[in-house]
């Protein structure tokens, strides 16, 4: 791995220089600066995960759409999804997005989804076959009830491995919280860790106290906790507000944020008249699209000013806040595409706080696993 090293101005990973005294005081009261462990690689195009030795793209991908059938894809997954998804795989790979979260849970065998580690496996032996191909993957275990300990966890990830196809994988996650307790699970990481079948190792929907926790367990076992997981965006700033950006910051841990384009409401295409189908509709109705207005409003004339969309202002917002790598979801090569020209250009510090403030009048979206 080449050498690491911290970028100089507004912050690991963040887009703007300096700030002046009086915006520095009022952002700092809100997000603290990122400990230097989350540095940026020397060639400036991959971002190093919390402590660990796992460097990624600044942009990741997440797989949740692929192969499933109960939130995404109109409950159907057919031949005509499966070469869009792959074809999403391979212009991320060419655009340099090399990242790629997925989970156990993704495309579970139900009403005929197929399983998404399975697909990305697939994806990656076919891309092999091209040449040589610098993939990052990233799984979750699931906290199912009925798994205890920390036995469950390696069970699980060798399960997923073989689904992937893969010796190891760079990073595992725990989903989301256990409803017994952690414990079991955080010594089911450190294990994976310690026989070489994980580079990394992470949590997800974790709120302060449980990424705390998590941390200063795995230290015991000098395994650093690298990735938090969570749900962040510009209309859902939560982590902002509930402690958990400021103690991946303190704790050296990076800040992976699913959702990161609000399931595709920040791209511009959802308006009141228009709303999303499917479970999505149940959350951005028409009521909140009709507030979420002023915003995407903003948001265009802001991108307009740099030649870029509303999905590459809001992916670009993400990006500034400092150690921070969102993960869309893309189900076609277009939307790779479109994600990455959120890189490569940077939002002012102005422009940033002005849309965290427009934003500040639009109720966010309640998360009761992050709360709990």
């Amino acid at each position: 791995m080449a050498s690491l090293q911290v970028a100089a101005g507004g912050g690991v990973g963040s887009c703007f220089g300096p700030l002046d005294g009086g915006r520095r005081r009022a952002r700092r009261a809100v997000l603290r600066p990122p400990r230097a462990s989350a540095a940026v690689a020397e060639d400036q195009e991959k971002v190093r995960l919390g402590e660990s030795s796992v460097a990624v793209s600044k942009l990741g991908i997440g797989a949740w759409s692929w192969g499933d059938t109960t939130y995404w894809n109109d409950s159907e997954w057919d031949d005509r999804r499966l070469k869009e998804a792959k074809a999403a795989f391979d212009a991320s790979v060419d655009s340099g997005m090399t990242f790629f979260d997925t989970a156990e849970v993704y495309g579970t065998a139900l009403m005929g989804a197929v399983n998404s580690e399975s697909l990305l496996g697939d994806f990656i032996r076919e891309r092999k076959q091209q040449g040589p191909v610098d993939v990052t993957v990233a799984t979750k275990f699931a906290a199912l009830p009925w798994r205890f300990g920390r036995g469950s966890v390696l069970s699980a990830l060798k399960k997923s491995l073989e689904r992937l196809g893969l010796p190891s994988v760079e990073l595992y996650q725990l989903h989301w919280p256990g409803l017994w307790g952690n414990e079991g699970y955080l010594d089911g990481l450190a294990d994976a860790y310690d026989q070489g079948l994980v580079k990394a190792v992470g949590v997800s929907n974790y709120n302060e106290k449980r990424l705390r926790d998590a941390h200063a367990r795995l230290k015991k076992r000098g395994v650093p906790l690298a990735v938090n997981q969570v749900n962040y965006s510009l209309i859902y700033r939560t982590p902002e507000e509930n402690g958990v950006k400021a103690a991946c910051d303190d704790l050296g841990v990076t800040l992976i944020a699913y959702s990161p384009i609000a399931q595709g409401v920040l791209s511009g295409k959802y308006t009141p008249e228009n709303p999303p189908t499917g479970p999505r509709g149940n959350t951005y109705t028409p009521e909140f699209l009709t507030k979420l207005q002023p915003l995407m409003n903003r948001i265009k004339e802001i991108g307009a000013s740099y030649g870029k969309n509303p999905t590459q202002v809001s992916l670009n917002w993400l990006t500034c806040q400092g150690n921070v790598v969102p993960i869309p979801g893309a189900k076609s090569a277009g939307q790779a595409m479109d994600f990455a020209g959120a890189l490569g250009w940077s939002l002012t510090a102005g422009e940033v706080e002005e849309l965290r403030t427009l934003a500040r009048e639009i109720k966010g979206i309640k998360m009761p696993i992050e709360e709990s």
